[in-house]
């Protein structure tokens, strides 16, 4: 099914069937290890429009944790500041390994192989400390950057934490290992204390669905349009679509790829930020997760989407003014 410019009630309907499907469907994946499974089947969708509409269904307004999903926004903040230096450090390749793979790491001698793994986004985030002045210093720049996309100007008005990840900086082991063979390899230049404290803390940033595709809007801005939109912005969203397609859900980037078709990057809380350049912002969450760490139902939920409306990155089977 496609839909007009202007009749998002279509919309709205699409994503209802959607939540609905979702919530009679059996295999609903599982939690990690030692996470709640109570909400395990609970599913929420927001869809923003290019032209600002905001559609929602389901479990919406449930604040989750974005953990991985935050590595899009600390890239985008170290592009910003570093620009093209950023890939003399961090590859832009899949790694066809788990998210935290300490193995691949040693292969590649501390280059990560992009910045969505976790190696990478510690690296990203030494670069983002690199990039500060004494004076500049913001303690927590993925969550100030969210609130200003949010338009939220009021620091005591900024999405809230999640306490247990908050908590998790002593015990994250696995991450420290990795941070640790970097900075072995000379590719961490801060104090590993403070390179993981401000990872843990730009994962717990509690967020729901429609709050998530806002966020994600500059994204989908992937040409020139009003007088605010920079040849430059317009160019680092498309790259970063390109890095979400390819690397976006860890080592189930190509079933994503092949069964969505669109830029995507999960976290293990079940969230997923999903893009149509020039046409919406998505973010949908259900806890359960597949083998590769990404929601079973919401990645079941975008193919729904994508085909029903027809959006992919890879051609439309309608003519373009048949599209949203």
């Amino acid at each position: 099914m496609s839909i007009r410019n202007d009749d998002h009630t279509r919309l709205q309907e699409v994503i209802n069937r959607i939540a609905a499907r979702m919530a009679d469907e059996k295999e609903r994946g599982r939690v990690r290890d030692g996470d709640d499974d109570s909400r395990l089947g609970a599913f929420g969708i927001a869809v923003h429009t290019a032209d600002g509409t905001l559609v929602k269904a389901g479990d919406h307004g449930e604040r989750f944790p974005i953990q991985s999903i935050s590595k899009v926004f600390s890239l985008t903040l170290a592009l910003e500041r570093a620009g093209e230096d950023l890939w003399q450090r961090v590859g832009r390749e899949p790694s066809g390994d788990p998210y935290n793979s300490i193995i691949d790491l040693e292969r590649h001698h501390g280059i990560p192989r992009n910045p969505f793994i976790n190696a990478g986004a510690l690296v990203v985030i030494d670069v983002l400390l690199a990039s500060e002045s004494a004076d500049e210093r913001v303690p927590e720049p993925v969550r100030a950057r969210i609130a200003a996309l949010l338009g939220i100007e009021d620091e005591a008005q900024w999405p809230d934490r999640n306490a247990e990840i908050l908590d998790s900086f002593a015990t994250g082991h696995v991450n420290r290992a990795l941070a640790h063979l970097t900075q072995s390899y000379g590719n961490l230049h801060h104090p590993i204390d403070r390179i993981i404290d401000t990872y843990v803390h730009q994962c717990a940033v509690r967020l729901n669905c429609g709050e998530l595709a806002r966020a994600g809007r500059y994204l989908m801005q992937e040409r020139l349009g009003d007088a605010t939109d920079s040849e430059q912005d317009v160019r680092m969203a498309r790259r970063i679509n390109a890095l979400m397609l390819t690397c976006g859900q860890y080592d189930g980037s190509g079933e994503f790829a092949y069964r969505v078709g669109l830029p995507a990057k999960s976290g293990v809380s079940g969230g997923i930020l999903a893009i149509v350049p020039n046409h919406a912002s998505i973010a949908v969450w259900s806890p359960g997760l597949d083998e590769s760490g990404n929601s079973a139902l919401g990645t079941r939920a975008l193919a729904c989407l994508a085909e029903e409306m027809d959006w992919s990155v890879f051609g439309a089977s309608f003519l373009p003014d048949n599209r949203l």
